[in-house]
């Protein structure tokens, strides 16, 4: 066995603070397993804009309490080198979730500042308002999000302004990561690491007043029948209370998908957005003759809605929800604010604004981007993740988005209307804009360096017999927008595409968007573009 990687799994053993993982890497020791060695050994687990995330397991590659440990104790030099001293901490329902927080908690503790704890699993946006309304320096939130059972994450916010960038309770950005992650790599030996356990548990206060701050974004609720699943996470008790406190029917509960489970066992994926996942909730829906059916991830920051459309249910496109949200707000009389959106959503918001003599900006991908708009007053990502409420939550709040678009079905069937209908109206006004995503699932992050250079350097003049019109590599934009690894080109059509890598899954996403005046025309494009595509990004 190579003797370099046997003496750093033994000192990693030496300090892991878990029975469990130290037990795994001395039996894979004991058994020469190099394989599997090698596999959690490959570098510690990267800390970027989206914090950790990665799989459960061993070693500096895995999400582990090692590694959360060695995180936190980063996160404390970081803390004190900018005189920041509070913290609030939260975590989801899945594998590891409640040891991660509790290791946070102690190191925090033992670094002598002020610490405060959700008092049990809740959704990502309750902690993403809790930094703002504890007034509170730091948040983090433990959780993978929509990612597969055996993943697990740690997401970091900060709550004023740091390094000069205004963060004010939203995610971290480039380049505090990379200053974070300097900071992770020249922490003190675990043991080393003070700890104690003189943190606050926050009491129901906090929940109530999130509820109370949602529960004013509906004015006028009617008599809706909504199907709601919580995707096995923790959206249910919050979104419940939500919806109880605004004076809505209460929720008919995808029951079998109600209770937070870490196994996630009736979907592949616990991501609204994977097919399959809300199978379940429109059959309740069909049962039930609903109005509308409302799904949240596992930690409930992005919001899914179905719909009935000629008799048929089917779920929304994040973009079709951006559409709806965005149309609304924007006729409800917004004088002042920001519209904004991410570079891969629809082109619409930016028409809705226009109309509406609303500002409008675009930003790169991802939420962290999206709550540094100044002044923002509706903000989405085609990834299912909507602000509705910034001034609360500086983040995507899958509860509030749910709330918001119930009010909107609210309002339409009491002018004898659908969600459908007012689709129709947007699309008759601005033309259909028709959206998709496909995603290449990769072994590793050489393949996804492969896709990307061959859409650098190989591009086709024709793509589905379509010229080219022009090309953007994103990683040296034209215009305003920060550096970022993809590509933005447009084919006649007039067809755009943006090839991008994920940031939190291995796997390379394309966004397809055609405008025209017939959605069966935009939906012929969409389906000879992506087959164009998806041969061109696997070859």
């Amino acid at each position: 066995m190579n003797e370099k990687l046997r003496r750093e799994v033994e000192h990693w053993i030496s300090e892991d603070p878990d029975v469990k993982t130290r037990a795994q890497l001395t039996s894979w020791l004991t058994e020469e397993n190099e394989s599997e060695l090698n596999s959690c050994f490959s570098g510690f687990l990267e800390f970027g804009t989206a914090g950790l995330r990665g799989p459960l397991g061993p070693g500096p590659s895995r999400m582990n309490r090692a590694v959360v440990s060695k995180t936190a104790a980063g996160l404390v030099t970081f803390m004190k080198r900018h005189n920041l001293a509070s913290i609030v901490i939260g975590r989801d329902a899945r594998y590891g979730s409640e040891d991660f927080t509790r290791d946070t908690a102690e190191i925090m503790s033992g670094a002598g500042f002020k610490v405060y704890v959700l008092p049990r699993p809740l959704p990502t946006p309750v902690l993403a308002f809790a930094v703002r309304k504890l007034k509170c320096d730091v948040g983090v939130m433990v959780t993978a999000s929509h990612n597969p059972p055996q993943d697990n994450g740690y997401k970091v916010y900060l709550g004023g302004t740091v390094t000069g960038i205004k963060y004010e309770g939203s995610q971290i950005i480039s380049p505090t990561d990379k200053e974070i992650s300097k900071d992770i790599a020249n922490s003190a030996p675990l043991p080393e690491i003070p700890r104690k356990t003189n943190w606050n548990v926050l009491d129901e206060s906090i929940l109530n007043d999130y509820v109370s701050a949602t529960s004013l974004l509906a004015k006028n609720p009617n008599s809706l029948s909504i199907v709601y699943t919580a995707m096995h996470g923790v959206g249910l008790e919050t979104i419940t209370k939500v919806f109880s406190n605004s004076k809505f029917s209460p929720l008919v509960l995808v029951k079998e998908q109600a209770e937070p489970d870490p196994d996630f066992p009736t979907v592949n994926f616990p991501n609204p957005e994977e097919p399959g996942a809300i199978d379940l909730a429109l059959k309740y829906a069909k049962d039930a003759e609903a109005d509308l059916v409302i799904a949240n991830d596992p930690d409930a920051d992005r919001c899914a809605g179905a719909i009935v459309e000629n008799g048929t249910w089917r779920m929304l496109r994040g973009d079709e929800v951006g559409a709806l949200l965005g149309e609304y707000i924007a006729r409800s009389g917004v004088t002042n604010g920001v519209f904004a959106n991410s570079i891969v959503s629809s082109s619409i918001l930016s028409k809705i604004a226009m109309r509406y003599g609303i500002s409008f900006t675009e930003t790169l991908t991802g939420f962290k981007y999206l709550s540094k708009v100044e002044n923002l007053r509706f903000g989405y990502e085609e990834a299912l993740g909507y602000c509705v409420s910034p001034d609360y939550v500086n983040d995507k709040d899958g509860i509030s988005a749910a709330l918001v678009l119930a009010q909107l079905a609210s309002d339409l069937k009491g002018q004898g209307k659908t969600i459908a209908d007012f689709l129709t109206e947007i699309w008759e006004r601005y033309g259909f804009h028709g959206t998709r995503q496909i995603s290449i699932r990769t072994p590793n992050l050489e393949a996804i360096n492969s896709i990307m250079n061959l859409m650098r350097e190989a591009m086709p003049k024709q793509i589905a017999n379509r010229n080219v019109n022009s090309f953007d590599d994103l990683a040296r934009p034209k215009d305003s927008l920060p550096p970022t690894d993809g590509v933005r080109f447009y084919l006649e059509g007039p067809v755009r595409v943006i090839v991008r890598p994920s940031g939190t899954e291995p796997k390379v996403k394309c966004y397809l968007e055609v405008v025209s005046s017939h959605a069966n025309e935009a939906n012929r494009i969409l389906d000879e573009v992506e087959v164009a595509m998806k041969k061109l990004m696997v070859r």
